[in-house]
């Protein structure tokens, strides 16, 4: 899958699928076989932190 290079546009694309589609980041990852840690990594670089509480990156 060819995810947004961009850390704002992945930000954008990975909140909205969690919203709509997936109840966890471990399950969104599952899903599209993506690595958590380097998709928390490039989203951190950015000051976004996941927040299981919420479902989201904020």
């Amino acid at each position: 899958m060819n995810l947004p290079q961009d850390p704002i546009m992945l930000l954008s694309y990975v909140n909205t699928q969690l919203r709509d589609h997936y109840a966890s980041l471990d399950e969104l990852c599952a899903s599209l076989g993506l690595d958590r840690a380097q998709l928390e990594e490039k989203l951190g670089s950015v000051d976004y932190a996941y927040d299981a509480s919420l479902n989201a990156f904020v």
